[in-house]
């Protein structure tokens, strides 16, 4: 059983066909398919079912799909340990990271860590949709809220606070709402990724949740903040979105006297797996580039 054949099973299986494979691989067709056939002799076992559309696993495949992936990700380590060993952040890395807060802030913090240590081959899936940090695909995932996975080892980069914003043109048409109760009468615009529409706020008496009429529901932070700008209703967004339109006065602060629950950017990797060398050397690098208070937060009260 050849290490190449394991590689381009794995590949084929997430990508769901051979050319999608290859092309990630950067290999002829020919090649990952002549891997494949190896493969599944020396194992005599049929991994794959072929169609002209798409290719998908077998139950016998399924089954090592999983053994596959530790190898794999083993053997990184592996190499990964012996670079560090030397004093160099060396070898693949995988990472997950919401759409809005991956280009504004993540991409500018992390393109000088990959300058600094050339030999990290990463992978940045940007993806607003939740992933399974404990399927092992991804060495670790960038996330914004709350902390609830109880399989999640999570090292916390930065706070993010969070506002109710609106348009200075919807508080002229229905009122600049002053408590929690006022905004029964207002328009909601919702992030659909957080499940039920509605808003939290830490009180002296423990979470009060807040249930407006929903303006807009959508799943982008950007679009979210748009939607505000023109108008359609008041939006709860974190700083690091909506800071820039409301020092430019787009967007005002809607104050009604306490705060949404606290959340943070954090870094979350698998429970039961050692982080590498290299995952640690991200998040200090991530932390300092953010600060306490992150940046995001300047000159706004």
């Amino acid at each position: 059983m050849k290490l190449d054949g394991i590689t381009s099973f794995v590949a084929v299986a997430e990508a769901g066909s051979i050319s999608e494979a290859a092309r990630a691989l950067r290999l002829s067709k020919s090649v990952v398919s002549e891997r494949l056939a190896e493969l599944e002799r020396s194992l005599g076992a049929t991994l794959l079912h072929r169609t002209t559309r798409r290719m998908s696993v077998t139950e016998d495949g399924a089954a090592f799909l999983e053994h596959a992936r530790r190898i794999l990700r083993e053997v990184s380590e592996a190499a990964t340990d012996l670079a560090e060993r030397r004093g160099t952040l060396a070898g693949p890395m995988r990472i997950s990271a919401p759409v809005t807060f991956g280009r504004l802030h993540l991409g500018p913090a992390l393109y000088p860590f990959l300058a600094a240590n050339p030999k990290i081959e990463m992978a940045l899936d940007v993806d607003d949709r939740r992933v399974d940090i404990a399927s092992g695909i991804y060495d670790g995932v960038v996330r914004h809220g709350v902390i609830e996975d109880s399989r999640l080892m999570v090292w916390r980069l930065a706070p993010s606070r969070r506002v109710l914003v609106a348009s200075h043109d919807y508080l002229t048409r229905l009122g600049m709402p002053a408590t929690t109760a006022e905004l029964d009468a207002h328009k909601g615009i919702f992030y659909t990724n957080r499940g039920i529409a509605d808003w939290r706020f830490a009180t002296p008496a423990g979470v009060e949740i807040i249930r407006a009429h929903v303006g807009l529901r959508v799943n982008n932070g950007d679009m979210l903040r748009d939607a505000a700008i023109a108008g359609l209703g008041i939006a709860l967004l974190p700083l690091f979105i909506a800071g820039p339109d409301i020092r430019a006065g787009n967007l005002t602060v809607v104050d009604v006297g306490v705060r949404p629950t606290p959340e943070f950017i954090y870094l979350a990797h698998p429970e039961g797996r050692r982080p590498s060398v290299k995952l640690r050397a991200l998040a200090d690098h991530l932390k300092t580039a953010f600060g306490d208070p992150p940046y995001w937060e300047e000159g706004i009260a």
